[in-house]
């Protein structure tokens, strides 16, 4: 009989409120979310919908209101927030819209950072950031700053720093949403590889082209799971 899927993140009855002057707004409002190890799960919704706020939740950046968040088995509400982010730091890889690269720093050095955090050494981490560099297809790039580095380029190398650490997890906001739709689609095909290569991959995205590519939707309306 093939193996149970272990749960890698589970949300459980979380709410997550925010003060707005003297009011107070319900970002996220009971959600029940169980991730599997290996799943490819794409939240969606409008703007305004509580994405960005679930993807908060879900990656273990911010702590729930109300309920219970799990990353890999441990309540992240009982950790302290240096433990925290070693966890995180080795267990989820983070991709965002807008890159989040350090304009300073090489695109060897930008993937060389997250590995610094959890004490690898230097030799360990240059050597491990090359290997990534010729993995995404810039191996040619090693000593570029990010801006001289095109968009697709750039969201390469931020998919190779989110694989820095070998985390079990890829969590992507929107990581097609400053890229032209050929390059968009190339990035896409390094989801579906890493998926198949294991990775669990959370997608969020306004653009339900690339979210039926997931296994799994969860659609968010008003901070609340539709479906």
């Amino acid at each position: 009989m093939p193996t149970k899927q272990k749960l890698i993140i589970q949300l459980k009855n979380v709410h997550k409120d925010y003060e707005m002057g003297d009011s107070i707004v319900e970002a996220v409002g009971g959600a029940d979310i169980k991730i599997k190890r290996g799943d490819f799960l794409a939240i969606v919704g409008p703007s305004g919908s509580g994405k960005s706020t679930m993807m908060n939740l879900v990656g273990a950046l911010d702590l729930a209101t109300e309920g219970e968040i799990y990353l890999d088995g441990e309540n992240i509400e009982e950790l302290e927030e240096s433990e925290l982010a070693q966890i995180r730091g080795r267990k989820i890889g983070f991709i965002f819209q807008t890159f989040n690269l350090i304009p300073t720093l090489t695109a060897l050095e930008n993937i060389m950072l997250p590995m610094m955090f959890q004490d690898y050494d230097e030799e360990y981490r240059e050597e491990r950031a090359k290997k990534l560099l010729k993995e995404v297809g810039l191996e040619h790039r090693t000593q570029h700053l990010p801006k001289e580095l095109s968009g697709g380029e750039r969201q390469r190398v931020a998919i190779a720093r989110a694989l820095a650490n070998n985390p079990g997890v890829i969590l992507a906001d929107e990581p097609t949403g400053n890229l032209d739709s050929k390059t968009g689609k190339e990035i896409i095909k390094m989801f579906i590889n890493l998926n198949k290569q294991g990775k669990t991959i959370i997608l969020v995205t306004h653009d339900m082209e690339i979210a039926k590519l997931a296994k799994h939707i969860i659609r968010l309306k008003d901070g609340k799971i539709e479906k």
